[in-house]
């Protein structure tokens, strides 16, 4: 019997932070995960609809916003919208073939996003070594615990070393306890103005966090004086609090860039919808990336 569980993309393969965050916001006999060589390869299965949903890391609370992601979603041919998000609370192992003296380790494997949030170690007693990025933090778990070697570690979770008959030689090698990793659920926009279909175990907890929009937004005006100041203020006119702003390369030329902002409310709310009309009419392009509770 062909399993009839909605398929859901993450960040692969097996034992991944993409993996632990999917599986603690959707019971397992609800989903059945799809494992993705890439961020961006998983996006890209939600939008071509090969799979409903997809949960993707977007922000960690050391080394930043993951800008693959924002891109993705600054992308007008994209089609993606958020629908939810999680907060995982991130544990970084160092993880071997075997039991071995750390002097012995030449190579550490791992995603490029972790080394940022285990400096103390990798700066350390690990000084000496290379730190080589993988495509994910499984991926280099995986790497290791096949190729035996023992001058070569990985920087994982306790999962993928369970998952692939690795060694955690130390554990919590992070560089503060309360790291923390924000996901977000991906559904397709099915065209411009309708909202994408949240997946329905979020449904169950809806009464949860409270709304929270994504916008990103740019425009020609960005190069005269105050116009960021002009945008804000939409918000702050209405008393909208601003939970994140950010910006990116417009990827048009050198100085140009789209801006990233996270609202606190509904896009349907008043407030909220009237801030974004006026945003408009400063702004080249305005796009909302999705309402949702926050995690």
């Amino acid at each position: 019997m062909a399993d009839a569980r909605p398929q859901v993309g993450f960040l692969g393969p097996a034992g991944t932070f993409s993996e632990e965050a999917l599986l603690a916001g959707a019971p397992a006999e609800a989903v059945e995960p799809v494992p993705f060589a890439t961020i961006y390869e998983t996006a890209l299965a939600v939008r071509d609809g090969v799979v409903p949903w997809a949960m993707v890391p977007i922000e960690n609370s050391l080394e930043g916003s993951v800008t693959v992601t924002l891109d993705l979603l600054a992308d007008g041919h994209g089609g993606l919208e958020i629908v939810g998000e999680a907060l995982l609370a991130v544990t970084h192992n160092l993880i071997t073939a075997g039991a071995v003296q750390l002097s012995e380790i030449e190579t550490v494997l791992t995603h490029p996003h972790v080394p940022g949030q285990c400096t103390r170690l990798l700066r350390g007693e690990l000084a000496h070594a290379q730190v080589t990025p993988t495509s994910s933090t499984a991926d280099a778990v995986r790497r290791v615990a096949s190729e035996r070697r023992r001058d070569q570690a990985a920087l994982g979770t306790r999962l993928a070393a369970e998952i692939y008959g690795a060694t955690v030689l130390r554990e919590a090698v992070q560089d503060r306890d309360d790291n923390v990793t924000r996901f977000v659920w991906l559904a397709r926009r099915s065209h411009a103005e309708a909202q994408a279909p949240a997946p329905p175990w979020l449904a169950a907890r809806a009464g949860g966090g409270e709304w929270k929009t994504s916008l990103v937004f740019w425009g020609a005006g960005a190069e005269s004086p105050g116009w960021l100041v002009r945008c804000l203020d939409a918000f702050a006119q209405r008393e909208i609090n601003l939970t994140k702003i950010e910006s990116r390369p417009l990827r048009s030329a050198l100085g140009h860039y789209v801006f990233f902002v996270d609202v606190q409310g509904e896009r349907g709310q008043p407030e909220v919808s009237d801030a974004i009309a006026s945003l408009r009419e400063v702004c080249e392009e305005v796009r909302v990336l999705g309402s949702y509770r926050s995690g």
